[in-house]
């Protein structure tokens, strides 16, 4: 598996992160066994989680994502092969959230043993805290950088302007500093990340790593009309994004998914592994044959005719 460098990081990543969301939810834990063995033994190395997955789920405290990893690891002995992540910042009940030193430092170690590690190898500021000064946040950051119990540090969910202050903060002291972006961006949601925000992560050359690479699983061509929003727990949220646009963009993803003999998943994460900005996407599966799928994307090559043509839809 060609590896790509994450950004100033230094630090090298497969084009594909494994989504971590789904674990202890639509994957339960021997699921989620297996897939991480097939995930690594394939060649990829890094997955994603955080602290708040998946408290959204009722029923569900938050940390049930981190834990699966966690016993995992414990079970597996496998700790160099991953490369592990995870955020901060989301609520997890009882006034823990936000990214304050305090709740930093304290959110970390609770994480640490749930993932039953002694490290984080990427730590994300989950949400901007616009009730803690930037700087206080990267100081917490820092600690735990020097402690070596994080390796880099990046900001997920920032548009262009707050990143610039969270870049300009870290390099005008010797905190630590955000090295890698996750942001929301597929084929269908461009705006939020083209332009401003991407040339910001270019100019910094910082890792990119977007998150709903594959909209929920709209852009697979699963969803066709809202009589196939109930084939999963998200396809309420996607009532919606049935407009002529969006028809015209699985249309063209189809017949170029149909000259590669590729799925349409494969086709919206390479599109977005060709982008000069991304290191790696993240997309989630619940069974084998859906990460067999996904997996895929690593090796389908798009042209540059079908590339402008799938940029210009």
């Amino acid at each position: 598996m060609q590896k790509r460098t994450l950004g100033r990081t230094g630090a090298e990543i497969a084009p594909l992160v494994l989504g971590g969301n789904v674990f202890g939810w639509t994957a339960d834990q021997a699921t989620s066994f297996n897939l991480l063995d097939a995930f690594l033994d394939h060649g990829f190395n890094a997955v994603d989680s955080a602290n708040i997955y998946t408290r959204f789920i009722p029923g569900n405290e938050g940390g049930e994502s981190e834990t699966v990893i966690g016993n995992w690891l414990a079970d597996r002995k496998r700790r160099d092969d991953l490369f592990l992540i995870t955020k901060v910042g989301g609520d997890m009940g009882d006034g823990k959230k936000g990214l304050s030193a305090d709740q930093i430092v304290a959110r970390c170690e609770e994480s640490l043993k749930r993932l039953k590690t002694d490290h984080i190898d990427l730590y994300f500021s989950h949400f901007p805290d616009p009730e803690t000064p930037i700087e206080e946040t990267l100081e917490a950051h820092d600690q735990l950088v020097k402690a070596g119990k994080v390796r880099f540090v990046g900001g997920s969910n920032y548009d262009a302007a707050g990143l610039k202050a969270a870049l300009d903060a870290g390099e005008a002291s010797d905190r630590a500093s955000y090295d890698v972006l996750q942001p929301h961006y597929n084929l269908m949601t461009r705006e939020e990340y083209e332009g401003p925000l991407e040339d910001l992560c270019l100019d910094w050359d910082l890792g990119v790593i977007p998150y709903f690479a594959l909209a929920m699983g709209f852009l697979t061509g699963k969803y066709k009309s809202e009589a196939d929003l109930d084939k999963s727990p998200r396809g309420r949220r996607m009532k919606d994004w049935f407009t002529d646009r969006n028809m015209a963009l699985l249309d063209l993803m189809e017949e170029v998914a149909h000259a590669h003999d590729a799925t349409m998943a494969q086709v919206a994460l390479a599109w977005l592994m060709a982008r000069p900005s991304v290191t790696a996407p993240i997309a989630s599966a619940t069974r084998m044959a859906q990460l067999e799928d996904i997996m895929a994307a690593a090796e389908l090559r798009l042209s540059a005719e079908e590339m402008n043509k799938l940029n210009a839809a």
